[in-house]
């Protein structure tokens, strides 16, 4: 049966602000139920790329369009795909001026060189047709202007299906965590926060630098495939990531079905299809 279980990063609502918070478990929804159909007639690799470019598109979530600057005033996008059946990852990191990366990304699949950053994605992707696009919006600029993201509020969004054939595929897209050095790499375009294969899929977000030292999306994957639980594949690897004070969240989907999901606060809002629409945060 398939499945399918979206993130909209941490820290993408807001405990104070309640009605935030309830637009973005709507968004979530709607986009989680929209990403549900198309899996019916769509393969996990189409649909995981699908579900993200709705992610992208949504203001409320820091991806795509209303993407956090980094510090020279400037959005720099990252994404990365990855097809369990076929082993084939895909990735954009620091890419400018494009609505999807996540698509500039599962183009890449059909590349031998499949992972590009900065000017050879740009131009990757206008050689490909994808347009100019500004992802500025006047919301993002005015907490730039105020250096308001020095908050450090991080975020991503991600997705996780299984469609009806059995197979997996993960997709994962940021803005990074705002008013970074410029072109600071994040881990939505590695392996560490991204990862598929036969058995599982995985896609991360928190804090990329603490998801990287430990691999996070990747061993989990690796835990599953060697006869871990998802639960107790994750449980194990946020063990290790305590251990380096990480802070990271999870959304998985195993062959067999089963969907875990897990942070190490309690901020990641998500939501997952499986027979029915589940909402988290």
């Amino acid at each position: 049966m398939a499945k399918l279980i979206i993130h909209g990063g941490f820290f993408s609502e807001s405990s104070t602000n309640q009605e935030t918070k309830k637009a973005k478990q709507d968004a979530l929804g709607e986009i989680a139920t929209a990403a549900y159909e198309y899996l019916q007639s769509h393969t996990a690799l189409e649909t995981v790329s699908y579900a993200v470019a709705l992610l992208e598109d949504n203001e409320l979530f820091n991806a795509g369009i209303g993407s956090q600057i980094q510090r020279d005033g400037k959005i720099r996008l990252s994404a990365s795909i990855m097809d369990g059946k076929t082993q084939k990852f895909g990735g954009v990191i620091n890419i400018q001026d494009v609505q999807h990366p996540v698509q500039v990304a599962a183009q890449l699949l059909d590349y031998e060189d499949s992972v590009l950053s900065g000017d050879g994605a740009i131009n990757f992707a206008r050689d490909n047709g994808y347009a100019f696009f500004d992802p500025i919006t006047k919301q993002r600029q005015s907490e730039y202007d105020l250096k308001l993201n020095q908050l450090n509020n991080k975020g991503t969004v991600g997705c996780v299906a299984l469609d009806a054939d059995g197979n997996l595929a993960a997709a994962t897209s940021t803005g990074g965590k705002g008013f970074e050095i410029p072109s600071r790499v994040s881990d939505s375009a590695t392996v560490a926060g991204n990862f598929a294969n036969s058995f599982a899929g995985i896609s991360c977000t928190g804090v990329g630098e603490d998801i990287v030292s430990v691999a996070l999306a990747a061993k989990i994957v690796t835990r599953v495939t060697d006869g871990f639980t998802l639960k107790d594949a994750c449980d194990k690897s946020f063990k290790e990531l305590k251990e380096i004070e990480g802070f990271a969240g999870v959304i998985g989907i195993t062959v067999s079905g089963e969907i875990y999901h897990v942070d190490s606060h309690p901020y990641m809002v998500w939501a997952s299809f499986d027979n029915k629409l589940a909402i988290f945060n």
